[in-house]
């Protein structure tokens, strides 16, 4: 059995080859008898695998072995066919099959196979076909479903990466499984109808064969290959009608953990007074006259007990007390394991916010998170980890909280029943209310009960619901801590991805001129400067060159990388009609403060004393305060590469919201437009 184990493709394929053969090439009455016993076992052996398995894919060939099955029959068929006409015979099967199974009597043959034809044709095939049919549409309709389902488990940490791969993996079979056997089932109605030619042609060409060549009467002629041709009618129509019936077991079974004469039998069971009212019906049978009394009075008084017997069980079953559920006790490494591992992403919520979280309770979260999910990888171009979402006690009530590899890096409370007003530019009037301040961005904000919205937006004040205040605040937390989500391992997956499409860009580059490790800390400088990444192929090349000249700093490598991504880095920036405005230094400042670059350890470092930087910082707060106050929005600073990404780390937490762009990222043709120039006066005095 091992040995025929490592060679089953080749079995297979001999056995397709043979049935080809047996189109073509002759076969001795021996070996008919051998393939018609094995289709006959086959085909039972077949029909009672479907009775055992507990769902349809657990067999998710069966509509590519319908068709060999099928083709067997039909090879079959043209070999007996061949021995009828040429010898008058067709082995000791089909022989037996016209003289014992119909009694050599050619109207009782005819008639059997004409009902085996009916059963099969119109009863079993057509209903296995339709039913083949609607499994196919329905599972095509509900595959939308099933997969925003399994984002959310994914989302809420309930399933792994793997699972869910898996559970698209078994909905994509299941819809490729009925597609194909909503296909399958034609083979089945054909081969039907191919029975019924090939009788029709059996008959009328035995017959002639028989008085044109062979010298019978008609009589004799139509004695003889009548019987055959019934019998080989029969031989192929039984195997055919029980792997029709097997297409309608397997097509029709629902997903259970039991095979179906056990889950038959424990539903009907279930209802042991059907059982009883039944064997009273056939007892009433009995006594009724002219009915023939001792068939139904055995059935009825079978099913009367039994059905008494059932319910006698069900009762003691029901009056057992229930064991008391003993959860088993983690090993030692499990409950370890769990202690020290860290969720890269973490929302957790208090018990009063479940509800957001649980779709049977009308929550969309978890769906809302797959969307931000979706968001941050098509801005930044990076697939951000998975986020848990679950419980915690010790919050109150309406409180959440978001951390970041586990340490807290957003927490704020919702007040139930309440909308958030935020003040995001001028309004009307003030609203009455709980002042508060937007968790995302810091705007001024007030909670107002939910019968307010309208007013708050004629006001001029933009308002959100609860979920809504989550899931933005989610995304900006997300966003200023994208860089540290970009651990080792998925930079190597998104390298492996990359090489799928650019290799040469990723061979040149890795291992032999940069690590793994170095090309990380890139992206992460990058990513902390809110740079997509998308377009890896253009960073890698660029801080692969550098780094065969023997530039290894990260900072450095960055820069490089920013100057390549030039046009998409300032495409966010433009406005309408395609123009940058920004802000410039001065050149005696920008004189200062390259003079001020210092050589440490660390590399280049920006030396200014604190009054001086203080100074340079509010002067440039105050012409971005101007420059939006002309509702010029999306300023950037203008300033030379050397002191790009110093000038960058001294603005980060009084402007986070200024970009930090140098001339050499601005690309050539693009229209610039300074609205300000920093003279930083009291910096340089």
């Amino acid at each position: 059995m091992k040995r025929m184990g490592r060679f089953q493709d080749i079995v297979l394929a001999a056995g397709v080859v043979m049935i080809v053969a047996m189109l073509i090439i002759p076969l001795p009455p021996q070996l008919i008898d051998i393939l018609i016993a094995f289709n006959i076992t086959f085909a039972l052996a077949l029909l009672l695998t479907c009775m055992y398995v507990s769902k349809a894919l657990e067999l998710a060939s069966f509509p590519s072995l319908l068709l060999l099955t099928t083709m067997l029959r039909l090879g079959i068929n043209v070999s007996v066919t061949r021995l009828i006409l040429l010898h008058g015979s067709a082995g000791s099967v089909i022989k037996s099959f016209g003289d014992f199974v119909v009694g050599g009597n050619l109207i009782v043959g005819m008639v059997i196979f004409l009902i085996l034809v009916v059963i099969q044709f119109v009863v079993v095939t057509n209903g296995a076909g339709r039913v083949a049919e609607v499994a196919a549409r329905f599972t095509l309709d509900a595959m939308p479903g099933k997969q925003i389902a399994i984002d959310a488990d994914l989302n809420a940490g309930q399933i792994n990466e793997d699972q869910a791969r898996e559970r698209r993996k078994e909905i994509t079979r299941e819809a490729d499984f009925y597609g194909s056997m909503d296909g399958a089932s034609k083979f089945v109605k054909g081969d039907a109808i191919a029975g019924l030619i090939i009788v029709a042609i059996n008959l009328i060409g035995g017959i002639t064969v028989g008085v044109l060549q062979q010298g019978l009467s008609f009589s004799e002629a139509t004695q003889t290959f009548s019987l055959l041709t019934i019998g080989d009618g029969l031989a192929a129509q039984i195997p055919a009608l029980l792997i029709a019936v097997a297409t309608g077991i397997l097509v029709t079974r629902s997903d259970s953990d039991t095979d179906l004469g056990s889950e038959i039998s424990a539903q009907l069971s279930s209802y042991p007074r059907a059982l009883q009212v039944a064997g009273a019906a056939a007892l009433l049978f009995a006594i009724v006259p002219g009915m023939p009394h001792l068939p139904f009075a055995i059935l009825g008084l079978a099913l009367f007990f039994t059905g008494r017997l059932v319910a006698k069980r069900v009762a003691e079953m029901q009056s057992r007390p229930e064991p008391i559920p003993v959860a088993e006790p983690e090993s030692e490494a499990e409950t370890t394991r769990a202690a020290i591992t860290v969720d890269p992403l973490e929302l957790a919520v208090g018990v009063g916010l479940i509800p957001m979280v649980d779709p049977s309770s009308g929550g969309s979260l978890t769906q809302r998170i797959s969307a931000v999910r979706r968001q941050i990888a098509s801005e930044l171009g990076m697939v951000i980890a998975l986020l848990r979402v679950h419980d915690d006690p010790m919050l109150d009530a309406h409180d959440y909280v978001i951390r970041v590899r586990g340490a807290e890096a957003a927490r704020y409370h919702l007040v139930p029943g309440h909308m958030l007003a935020i003040q995001s530019g001028p309004v009307m009037a003030p609203l009455q209310g709980l002042a508060t301040t937007d968790p995302a961005f810091g705007l001024p904000a007030v909670w107002i009960p939910d019968a307010q919205r309208a007013e708050a937006e004629a006001l001029g004040y933009n308002v959100v619901d609860a979920e809504t205040v989550i899931i933005t605040h989610l995304t900006e937390t997300i966003r200023r801590h994208v860089a540290q989500l970009l651990t080792r391992q998925e930079t190597k997956k998104m390298l492996d991805a990359l090489k799928e499409d650019n290799e040469a860009a990723v061979d040149e580059v890795i291992p032999d001129t940069l690590t793994v490790g170095e090309v990380q800390r890139v992206l992460q400088a990058l990513l902390s400067e809110g740079v997509s990444i998308r377009d890896l192929g253009t960073i890698l090349e660029a801080i692969g060159d550098r780094a065969r000249q023997g530039v290894r700093e990260k900072a450095a490598l960055a820069e490089y990388a920013r100057q390549s991504l030039g046009r998409a880095l300032t495409q966010p920036f433009l406005d309408e009609a395609r123009v940058l405005h920004v802000l410039t230094l001065g050149p005696e400042l920008e004189t200062q403060l390259a003079e001020s670059l210092t050589e440490t350890a660390d590399g280049l470092q920006l030396a200014l004393d604190p009054l001086s930087a203080q100074s340079l910082v509010r002067e440039i707060l105050e012409k971005l305060t101007e420059a939006q106050a002309k509702d010029i929005n999306r300023p950037v600073l203008l300033c030379s590469e050397r002191l790009r990404r110093h000038l960058h780390a001294l603005l980060v937490q009084a402007a986070p919201s200024l970009p930090v762009i140098a001339y050499q990222e601005v690309s050539p043709g693009l229209r610039v437009e300074t609205i300000a120039q920093i003279s930083g006066a009291a910096a340089t005095a």
